[in-house]
């Protein structure tokens, strides 16, 4: 199956619309291992972006390239709102 055809360019925009908004991130880190957070989009560079995640005692990673979005390694979409 082919995939649908999507560039950086896309995923810049796509990321760039959800700045400064809560997202949920899923991060495949290989071997069956996969992290869940929620946070706030905190900042948009050429070359990446970064989250900051709602948990006080987090540990790990908070920067992404775009190139992982694209991959699927890692997805990031809109929070869902508390009701």
């Amino acid at each position: 199956m082919i995939k649908p055809k999507r560039d950086i360019d896309s995923v810049k925009k796509t990321i760039s619309d959800y700045f400064r908004k809560q997202v949920d991130v899923t991060v495949n880190l290989g071997r069956n291992k996969v992290m869940r957070f929620c946070g706030e989009l905190s900042g948009v560079y050429p070359a990446l972006f970064t989250v900051r995640p709602n948990e006080a005692g987090f540990l790990g990673k908070t920067s992404y390239s775009y190139a992982e979005v694209l991959c699927g390694s890692v997805k990031i979409k809109p929070a869902k709102k508390a009701e």
